[in-house]
């Protein structure tokens, strides 16, 4: 009853006519964002006989607020190890599959073109929609848990044909040169949005066909500055118009690029902590990361955070990449990301204020924190970290 009083209330806010099933549900439930009373919450409807507790579809989880296994190594305080058990226990109370991730459709269950969700996390979203030709919005932490127990989510938004067209173009001049250089372009368009509806369209430089972790930093970031749900790339995601070389677009190259860096500038060099996260790193980054950081050692007064999904670290683990990021002096953290970990709570116990990262959505969050950020490609992240002053 309390989820289709919630699904129908959001329905009739957005004029949707029916409801929609979904095939599988993504949600965001950590503690940061729960607190207590929402911890409380879910706690009381796990305690509901079986039968009307179960959710109704797959469900998976978003990245967690502690690795439980590490909480001693970020001098993360017990009290908020023990919320994020108790809404771990909850959810998995209520059927849920506690993947951590936000990186599902690279590592659980990608969807295909036309299958409809109720994903929660902004970048999960942006990628089903988008890459995928899935459909959903962004469904807020009770709005998936009311598509969990209910299986349907209100039809509007990207659940309809209409929403879904591109509006303003957007042409790349100068293909990018790094995983950031595509975060920092996901950030400009993003930016530049004037409302969650409109769909940005990008003509890609010279017929460059981007990568899964390309794309997965250039919605991100997207969906972090601008609140974006879906982009198009032309001749490269499943809806997207033609190029039209001759129409008016907006162009950005490697300039603009270089001057968003160029827009994060702390006010010391010294470097109190790198970030690899927000979103958590793909096998290959995994792999990308400790070559890099191969015969080296991270600066014994700077801390090396790696975030990724549970399946991932296991697999890089198999494959010697966990072994060799830790031999570094690395710490690489599982089924979390950096930002919902109490962020603030981390930098006063560990005396964090610079930090260093390849994320171009971690920056734009990580602030709002107390922290100063500094965004690099990986390769230059690392040397930071071995320096232990930032590299520009």
């Amino acid at each position: 009853r309390w989820a289709m009083e919630q699904q129908i209330a959001v329905g009739e806010f957005f004029d949707a006519e029916d409801f929609v099933e979904v095939s599988q549900v993504h949600i965001c439930a950590d503690s940061e964002a729960l607190g207590p009373s929402g911890v409380a919450f879910l706690e009381k409807l796990a305690g509901a006989p079986a039968e009307q507790r179960r959710v109704s579809v797959p469900t998976v989880t978003d990245p967690r607020g502690a690795d439980f296994a590490r909480v001693a190594s970020i001098k993360q305080p017990e009290a908020i190890v023990a919320l994020e058990r108790r809404a771990a226990d909850a959810l998995a109370t209520l059927g849920m599959i506690l993947t951590d991730t936000c990186i599902n459709y690279q590592s659980v269950l990608p969807p295909v073109r036309g299958e409809h969700l109720a994903f929660g996390d902004t970048g999960s979203v942006i990628y089903a929609n988008s890459v995928c030709g899935a459909r959903s919005n962004y469904e807020g932490g009770p709005a998936a848990l009311a598509a969990a127990l209910t299986g349907r989510v209100p039809r509007y938004g990207f659940h309809l044909d209409a929403c879904r067209r591109g509006h303003r173009r957007w042409r790349v001049t100068q293909p990018p040169r790094s995983l950031s250089d595509w975060g920092a372009l996901g950030a400009l368009v993003g930016r530049a949005q004037e409302s969650y509806w409109q769909v940005p369209v990008v003509e890609p430089a010279g017929g460059h066909k981007p990568t899964s972790d390309q794309l997965k930093h250039f919605g991100a970031a997207m969906a972090s500055w601008g609140s974006t749900a879906m982009y198009h790339v032309c001749s490269v995601t499943p809806e997207a118009p033609p190029a039209e070389p001759g129409a008016a677009a907006l162009e950005l190259g490697h300039r603009d690029i270089d001057a968003f860096y160029d827009s994060f500038a702390p006010s010391r060099e010294e470097l109190d902590v790198v970030v690899f996260a927000a979103p958590q790193l793909s096998l290959l980054e995994m792999q990308q990361l400790a070559r890099l950081l191969e015969g080296r050692r991270v600066h014994e007064a700077t801390a090396l955070l790696v975030a990724t999904s549970p399946e991932i670290r296991h697999a890089a683990a198999r494959a010697g990449l966990v072994a060799a990021i830790e031999r570094a002096g690395g710490v690489v953290l599982e089924g979390v990301c950096f930002y919902q970990m109490h962020a603030r709570v981390l930098a006063e116990a560990n005396g964090w204020r610079t930090l260093m990262t390849n994320s171009a959505k971690l920056v734009n969050i990580i602030a709002g924190y107390g922290y100063e950020p500094a965004l690099a490609p990986m390769e230059r992240c690392v040397e930071a970290a071995v320096s232990g002053r930032i590299v520009r």
